[in-house]
């Protein structure tokens, strides 16, 4: 066995920057008192999600990565030998940012970071204002406790980033995430949402042999009109959900994962054996035209 305890703390946040940090900073303290080893921060959790407009006065929230939010969390980490996944708004250089995730190792150290690859623009996510793609390709860090994996939000739509990340060795896939809901729609479309959602993160733990861990916040935004579907859940290597978080209530979960458990459903289910890579090349093209 190789046990791992992982903490997920799913919040809302607030217009004061020091406020979600101390909260989060709480979260961490509880997650670690319940045991946590790896603790995994919601996506852009230093701020309410500004991506709902195009507001340039929204590019004051970034920050430099290694920054402020890393210089607070390092110590952290270090005091309770804690691994933290923290997803922040860098800003790279002037007129250029990204939407990041640092990784902070259990001794405080700053492992680095990755960039989101796949930026959205959707209605009330209008993240290609902000953020350019990242440049940086996918990453796994190889931490006190366990190889991990990080990708952010809408890599999550995308079995590419969730193989090639695994492949690179990563044995957990960790997901900050910000979904949500419109108000003004039905619930049956919710509940609809949710479950792709879900399902397609559950789907890259089975085809790659991986927990996936996904960390999504709650409360309502956008002067109420997007309540965020929080939902934040852990999948073991072949799909069965072992937790999964209220839709509306702070939480801060820690679930011990048996990183095991890859090697068992990996030799029962030889996906991985059986890839036909020399039958991929077309999978780099954007789409295939009728030949």
């Amino acid at each position: 066995m190789r046990n791992v305890s992982v903490g997920l703390v799913q919040m809302s946040c607030s217009a004061s920057r020091s406020e979600n940090m101390q909260k989060a900073i709480a979260g961490i303290r509880q997650a670690a008192a319940q045991g946590a080893q790896i603790v995994c921060l919601q996506e852009l959790f230093t701020s309410l999600y500004f991506c709902d407009v195009e507001d340039h006065d929204n590019f004051q929230l970034a920050e430099p990565i290694p920054g402020p939010s890393t210089e607070a969390l390092q110590p952290l980490a270090k005091e309770l030998n804690v691994v933290i996944i923290a997803s922040l708004f860098e800003k790279r250089a002037e007129g250029l940012y990204h939407n990041t995730t640092a990784v902070i190792d259990a001794d405080g150290s700053y492992l680095g970071k990755y960039r989101k690859m796949h930026i959205p623009d959707d209605p009330a996510y209008y993240e290609k204002f902000y953020f350019t793609p990242g440049d940086l390709g996918y990453k796994v860090w190889k931490t006190k406790y366990a190889t991990i994996g990080v990708l952010i939000c809408w890599d999550q739509w995308y079995p590419e980033a969730a193989r090639i990340t695994a492949l690179m060795g990563a044995e957990i896939l960790f997901y900050p995430t910000a979904i949500g809901w419109a108000t003004s729609q039905e619930e049956t479309t919710n509940v609809e949402q949710y479950n792709a959602w879900q399902t397609i993160q559950r789907s890259h733990a089975v085809a790659n042999g991986v927990h996936v861990v996904s960390v999504n916040r709650v409360g309502f935004e956008q002067n109420g009109a997007m309540k965020f579907w929080g939902g934040s859940f852990v999948s073991n290597p072949f799909g069965t959900v072992l937790y999964q978080g209220s839709h509306d209530q702070e939480e801060t979960k820690v679930l011990k994962i048996d990183l095991a458990d890859s090697d068992r459903y990996r030799t029962h289910w030889p996906f991985l054996r059986d890839r036909r890579i020399d039958s991929y090349e077309p999978i780099t093209k954007r789409y295939l035209d009728e030949q």
